[in-house]
């Protein structure tokens, strides 16, 4: 653990990795930001706390504090894009989502390898640690990618975005079977009255790879041959908060309500347990 990085380490063969939740941007590149603001717009919103009954589940917890304006530590740390030919951001962003500027000046190389050496690889170093001491204990385990993200972005995609956005590399980072529980699990099949507390999500809406096929990590770790089942979710806010009809300084973000997070927060502990479940099985 250090200032920016927190492990919460378990003995169930799940790894939650939570990348860009964070919304600290450090002093000295925060004074090249266009705005603070806007530096922090596109943070995954709470992800954090909306994940933090993983512990409870005996699930490995790592996650980072530092902004994804500073450095994304789920991008190619070789700079190329994940989606070629579509609108995405860079390792250190120089626009929002939005495409709005971030940088009074942009990052030189110099500066972009430091943020990696800083912030980037002690990350991944802290992920693959955590990985090699859970496969000493389990034939597989599954590497569980948190993710969000405003339920309308024109820049990145058309319309509303689906609640439930599963990235697996197009097949590629896991074992279909994954995909199959994590799915069930979202939309809410499968359940018994006396398992669910509370009524349903209104609306349960799951997709396969479509938007969002998984970022970096999910890319890079994922070997379902080896046992080692990578995959991401990326959850349209509006589960979890009420997203304001335009985004401003004053309207955003919104406070979080535990209570209003309370369906998604049960809905995303049977996706968690269908995860440890499944790897359980593959003994």
């Amino acid at each position: 653990m250090s200032d920016w990085l927190t492990i919460r380490r378990g003995d169930a063969p799940l790894i939650v990795s939570v990348p860009h939740a964070g919304t600290e941007i450090p002093a000295d590149v925060g004074a090249a930001l266009v705005s603070p603001w806007i530096g922090r717009q596109d943070a995954d919103w709470y992800v954090d706390r909306l994940y933090a009954f993983a512990a409870d589940l005996g699930a490995t917890t790592v996650a980072t504090s530092i902004s994804r304006s500073v450095v994304d530590v789920n991008r190619d740390p070789s700079g190329a894009s994940l989606y070629p030919g579509q609108a995405t951001t860079e390792l250190c962003p120089t626009t929002n989502f939005d495409g709005e500027p971030l940088w009074r000046e942009a990052p030189d190389e110099v500066e972009i390898a430091r943020r990696v050496e800083t912030y980037f690889q002690p990350y991944h170093a802290t992920l693959e640690s955590e990985i090699a001491r859970l496969r000493a204990m389990h034939p597989a385990i599954v590497l569980y990618e948190a993710h969000s993200i405003r339920s309308i972005v024109p820049r990145l995609f058309d319309g509303e975005l689906p609640q439930f956005n599963i990235g697996t590399n197009s097949g590629k980072s896991c074992s279909p079977a994954l995909t199959a529980v994590v799915a069930q699990a979202c939309s809410g099949e499968g359940r018994s009255a006396e398992l669910t507390r509370l009524r349903p999500l209104p609306e349960h809406s799951v997709v396969i790879d479509g938007r969002f096929k998984g970022g970096w990590t999910t890319r890079h770790y994922g070997r379902p041959e080896q046992g080692l089942h990578a995959i991401q979710m990326e959850l349209a806010m509006r589960g979890y908060l009420d997203e304001p009809t335009a985004f401003t300084p004053e309207t955003w973000p919104v406070r979080y309500d535990d209570a209003r997070a309370a369906r998604m927060r049960e809905t995303l502990a049977h996706v968690l347990g269908a995860c440890i479940a499944f790897a359980k099985e593959q003994a």
